[in-house]
């Protein structure tokens, strides 16, 4: 056991909830609270706001219509955000994905790419100035697709995965939209061509040259997400982070200190090569964590599904354990979690997680 003197070397984890956009209110904020977090991850991005008729049309892939084409987030609205969190006794810990009318031309390389880098390096400058330190991003164009909510976590609470034989037939992303998201509503019919693994190595790289060097002045790190489903293509366009190993190409070929992770365990958890336990271990030590996912999972891709925080096939408690041997002092967060049977399901499964992680980190830091 490590002496009084030895403990106050360590810093302290930091324990932290996720809200959408439309949950962004002071009772959520003080539902945090309640819960023991002291750290928000902020959503702006609207993903939700899609008509039926547009649903219905696409067969239920697309999740939303951008309201923000050519409108970035401005400092005040990031300020008063920050304000707002802040009156409840929280801190903000993060921005988590760009609204996709900011940088689809960035993503596709299309005619508008410069215009929008010009618009994220902007957005990046008035994070800092309103000392938001994270950007969290996930560079792909078919986003998070094909998974199924027929599955169960313990006791039959509904839950999220990826099961092979119920997966759609992966028809190609229409034209118009990214990450599952409508920006142009009025787009030509048609589809988005094959995109290589190498063309999207090489967005990757222009969209981080371009905001690296901003990121570092305005003292902002910008945090990259893992692919989910980690599977090396998706309606026609490759993925980049699908290996464990894809996350050390990132940090070789980006050193700068403002290139951070996003750092999803439950996706780590779902990909076929990799030991979950060395890869948290060398970027907790190399610092290298912008905030993270602390989310379990049963299975591995192509047949996977989310569980409760305390009986998937991670070591929930040894993460903990690793991440107070290397002086982790982010923040980590229950992105999601299996929904209970109560009149709150989001929140009492919300309210279980945090429980469950507060009680962990309390463990480890006081018995260790």
């Amino acid at each position: 056991m490590r002496s009084n003197a030895q403990k106050e070397d360590l810093s302290i984890m930091k324990l932290g909830l996720g809200l959408y956009r439309q949950m962004l209110t002071p009772d959520n904020f003080r539902f945090a609270r309640q819960a023991g977090a002291t750290h928000i991850v902020a959503h702006l991005t609207d993903y939700f706001r899609t008509p039926d008729s547009l649903s219905t049309a696409s067969g239920g892939d697309v999740w939303g219509v951008s309201a923000n084409r050519g409108r970035p987030w401005t400092y005040e609205e990031l300020r008063d955000l920050k304000a707002a969190i802040n009156a409840e006794g929280l801190e903000l810990a993060a921005i988590e994905n760009f609204d996709p009318s900011h940088w689809y031309d960035v993503l596709l390389d299309g005619p508008e790419k410069a215009a929008q880098l010009e618009m994220l390096k902007q957005i990046i400058r008035d994070m800092g100035r309103a000392g938001i330190p994270v950007m969290g991003y996930y560079f792909s164009i078919a986003g998070v697709w094909g998974r199924t909510d027929r599955v169960t976590a313990r006791g039959g609470a509904p839950a999220v995965g990826y099961v092979q034989a119920e997966a759609p037939a992966e028809t190609p992303i229409p034209n118009g939209t990214v990450w599952n998201m409508v920006y142009d509503p009025d787009a030509p019919p048609g589809s988005v061509p094959p995109v290589s693994y190498e063309q999207m190595r090489q967005r990757r790289a222009g969209f981080l040259n371009a905001l690296l060097p901003v990121a570092e002045e305005a003292g902002v790190r910008l945090a990259a997400h893992p692919d989910d489903p980690p599977l090396p293509t998706l309606r026609g366009t490759a993925r980049l982070i699908t290996r464990h190993a894809d996350y050390h190409t990132l940090i070789d070929e980006f050193p700068s200190p403002a290139n951070a992770l996003e750092f999803c365990i439950g996706t780590l958890g779902e990909m076929t090569e990799g030991d979950i336990y060395e890869t948290i271990d060398h970027f907790s030590r190399e610092k290298r964590i912008g905030y993270i996912h602390f989310r379990n999972v049963r299975g591995k891709v192509p047949n996977y599904h989310e569980v409760f925080v305390d009986e998937g096939d991670i070591d929930m408690l040894r993460v903990i354990q690793i991440l107070y041997r290397n002086a982790y002092d982010g923040v980590l967060i229950p992105d999601h979690t299996p929904q209970m049977t109560c009149a709150a399901p989001w929140h009492a499964g919300m309210a279980y997680a945090l429980g469950w992680m507060r009680a962990a980190i309390t463990a480890v830091e006081r018995f260790n």
